[in-house]
């Protein structure tokens, strides 16, 4: 048994193990792919901050989603770039280790329940248009808001606290970065501390999934009976579709290889499916917004061709 109550305590991160060579390569692509998903975030943002016509409850929820992608993109890309450029694959538990599960874990909660809010806040607009202003108010975002952070930190602090406690059998990480299940199943004692926190997080997240199923009924059925209802579905609903699509099948996918795929398994399909859920949402997600909704597309162009001419004529 391992004390890791130790700072000196290592993990082994063997998901680059097969990674012999075009390290540079890799570690060139991971850092644009990086550098573009902060740049598209941050940018969106920045134009629903300054532009004034669009601080409306909407844009802030997508705001919120942007600011999360950051978060998880940048406990995800800095460690394994280091890693693509060292021969030693090892990350300290209580340093960092701890850390990177903590902010993975946040962001993958943070994004749930960000999306169900997003998801309550298109019903409300699709279904009460009439009744969006007084039912939406500024006091009603910044509780929605608050929610989908705090939630997420509770179910992450919870979390990360029982693992902490836990004694250790083992180092070898067969993943890319720390995640809580792989340091879960390398514990010495039993286990059923977690699984009944695992079942809280499944009933949470089946509560969710629930709501939103609910609302896009309702959704779907208000739209289907005007041409400016389905047009508006379109233009705000379908991004919002995509992007719940996507996060929840990529982290399923993560979850279901973790738990019940053999190690002997190929390590690049495992890499693949630990970080899908890491890489590909927080760049799609502003994306398929800036495409889909004409509004914050027009004002990001204004803004910044605005920018770029005062610069020129400075």
């Amino acid at each position: 048994m391992m004390e890791n109550s130790s700072t000196e305590f290592m993990f082994l991160l063997h998901g680059l193990n097969d990674t012999t060579t075009n390290k540079h390569f890799y570690f060139a692509f991971g850092l644009l792919v990086y550098i573009m998903t902060v740049f598209v975030n941050l940018a969106l943002v920045i134009t629903v901050i300054l532009d004034k016509t669009l601080h409306e409850p909407m844009y802030l929820f997508l705001c919120n989603l942007f600011v999360n992608g950051i978060c998880g993109a940048s406990a995800f890309y800095p460690k394994i770039l280091v890693d693509l450029l060292s021969d030693s694959h090892v990350i300290s538990f209580v340093a960092s280790c701890l850390i990177q599960i903590y902010f993975i874990f946040c962001y993958a909660m943070s994004e749930f329940s960000c999306l169900t809010v997003m998801a309550y806040d298109r019903y409300v607009a699709i279904c009460k248009p009439l009744e969006y202003l007084c039912i939406m108010t500024h006091q009603k975002v910044v509780k929605l808001l608050a929610f989908s952070w705090l939630f997420s930190l509770l179910q992450t602090s919870i979390g990360v606290g029982l693992t902490v406690r836990m004694p250790l059998c083992g180092n070898d990480i067969e993943k890319l970065y720390c995640s809580n299940w792989e340091v879960v199943k390398l514990f010495c004692s039993d286990m059923s501390i977690m699984d009944i926190y695992g079942d809280f997080l499944i009933l949470s997240h089946v509560s969710q999934i629930t709501f939103i199923i609910v609302s896009y009924i309702h959704i779907i059925r208000a739209s289907l009976q005007t041409k400016t209802g389905r047009t508006k579905f379109m233009q705000t609903c379908l991004p919002h579709l995509i992007s719940l699509t996507y996060f929840t099948f990529s982290l399923l996918f993560d979850v279901m290889y973790a738990r019940h795929s053999k190690s002997q398994g190929p390590q690049a399909l495992h890499n693949i499916m630990g970080m899908e859920f890491l890489v590909v949402p927080p760049l799609l997600n502003p994306v398929i917004y800036g495409m889909k909704l004409t509004q914050m597309r027009h004002q990001f162009v204004k803004m910044y061709i605005t920018k770029i001419k005062a610069v020129r004529q400075g």
